[in-house]
């Protein structure tokens, strides 16, 4: 039996997926696409990994820009961001962009032919071309058929969702994909109740908007947990607006930045002190500004206190002697020959 030794020669090019070039690149920002054209680039080179600060080093970003990016092509389904740890660490997996669509067993028993014959089922698929701006594959065709029967989404509704998924700029599959499943859950059946849905959802995001309008950032520059925090803010807590801003302007004052993770210490503080309103705020602020005097009373009172013992000690009245007589009495030089 043998044994090839093979020399490997690391690739001097990054290849990268014409689908990615033609469908993801054309709508992504600037920084989206650099953060993944390194990273590819270092998983292509097999690096075993890399940190956020040499990458915004190396692309002239910032550490949390790098994150978005990623948090950005892991909600489109380009790349698989997993949490290892509590550390803020992850693994990263490039997913194949071949195959743009899920597998869904539950589809395998849609005969397309048949179904293109009917004509309500081809308008749908029509309209929807034209909602996305594309062909649809033939997967995707079974794919939104095949939600009439598992998710018993009628066509009106199909086109409302997809519909309002472009309304957001979100038309990749896999997107859309996941709110069909989210309207299903939360047993979306018909017209009204995928309106009312709606509505709460862009209820949501106003008032999401109006904090991240006054911290100075934009929707698209928060991350998944950020935005479980406002949620929580908004409707765990039922904090009112002026409240979370108040919140806000502390961070700045004491960080000059806005922190999430210190206004959520700040929030979750006041929601289990119950302090629900500017007023409640003020007060709380008056009582830890009086116990602070009392602290910085008591200390410089006991300073005060170890000063007094010293300055006794200073006050005790020395002794005074005749050195030369002293000398005179050591030597023996006072006794008369």
């Amino acid at each position: 039996m043998s044994t090839f030794m093979l020399k490997n020669t690391a690739l001097k090019f990054t290849p990268v997926s014409n689908v990615f070039i033609e469908k993801y690149m054309p709508k992504a920002r600037g920084e989206f696409i650099k953060v993944y054209l390194l990273m590819l680039k270092y998983n292509i080179s097999s690096e075993p990994g890399v940190n956020s600060s040499v990458l915004a080093n190396s692309l002239n970003l910032l550490e949390s820009d790098v994150m978005n990016a990623l948090n950005y092509w892991n909600e489109e389904g380009v790349i698989k961001l997993v949490p290892i740890d509590k550390m803020n660490n992850y693994s990263i997996e490039f997913l194949s962009l071949d195959d743009d669509i899920t597998e869904t067993s539950d589809n395998d028993d849609i005969n397309l032919l048949d179904a293109l014959n009917n004509s309500d089922t081809t308008d749908m698929l029509r309209d929807i071309e034209k909602i996305l701006s594309r062909t649809l594959s033939s997967k995707e065709m079974e794919i939104y058929l095949g939600w009439q029967k598992e998710f018993n989404f009628s066509s009106e509704l199909i086109l409302l969702l997809i519909e309002y998924c472009a309304s957001r700029g979100k038309t990749n599959f896999r997107y859309i994909e996941k709110v069909a499943e989210a309207w299903s859950e939360k047993n979306v059946r018909n017209i009204e109740d995928a309106q009312k849905l709606i509505r709460q959802n862009e209820d949501k995001w106003v008032k999401i908007r109006q904090i991240l309008s006054h911290l100075g950032m934009r929707n698209t520059d928060i991350m998944k947990p950020q935005e479980d925090m406002l949620e929580k803010w908004l409707f765990t807590y039922k904090f009112e607006m002026e409240l979370i801003k108040n919140a806000c302007d502390r961070s700045f004052e004491r960080l000059n930045h806005a922190n999430f993770k210190y206004i959520d210490g700040i929030l979750t503080n006041w929601y289990n002190n119950n302090i629900k309103t500017l007023e409640d705020v003020a007060k709380d602020d008056k009582k830890h500004k009086k116990s602070n005097q009392n602290s910085s009373n008591n200390n410089f009172n006991k300073n005060n206190s170890n000063q007094n013992k010293t300055l006794r000690f200073n006050d005790f009245k020395q002794r005074e002697y005749d050195y030369d007589s002293l000398e005179k009495k050591l030597l023996g030089w006072d006794s008369d020959d």
